[in-house]
């Protein structure tokens, strides 16, 4: 059965908290015909409208979904990677950014480069 890609699931973070958070990949067209292929985990605290966009783009030594590995999928060249659709990479990531003072307090939404992210909580 296909799963519904971009429908918001909840994670609960404790008794208090929770969030509501989506995986998308995206294509856009970049500077001179190139592309621009991102892979985005959106996180929003359940009951308000900040939203935390981590994106992913795909760089030199950076793999993300398009092709050649399941939907969800980031990494490096190495060993380490994370399925985007994994309550626990969502939650890891969540906790880093929680961490870091990435959250926003204000409506409207927030967006990171989630690499720095990866980095800290991938294990190979």
């Amino acid at each position: 059965m296909a799963r519904k890609l971009i429908r918001a699931r909840r994670l609960v973070v404790d008794e208090d908290t929770v969030y509501m958070w989506s995986v998308r990949h995206k294509h856009t067209p970049g500077a001179a015909g190139a592309r621009d292929c991102r892979t985005t985990l959106s996180l929003r605290r359940e009951g308000t409208t900040a939203r935390l966009e981590i994106v992913f783009r795909q760089l030199p030594g950076r793999i993300i979904s398009g092709g050649y590995w399941h939907s969800g999928a980031v990494g490096g060249t190495g060993q380490n990677w994370l399925n985007l659709y994994e309550p626990g990479a969502a939650r890891r990531l969540l906790d880093e950014a929680r961490e870091r003072g990435l959250l926003p307090a204000a409506a409207g939404t927030t967006e990171v480069d989630g690499w720095p992210l990866f980095d800290a909580v991938a294990t190979g």
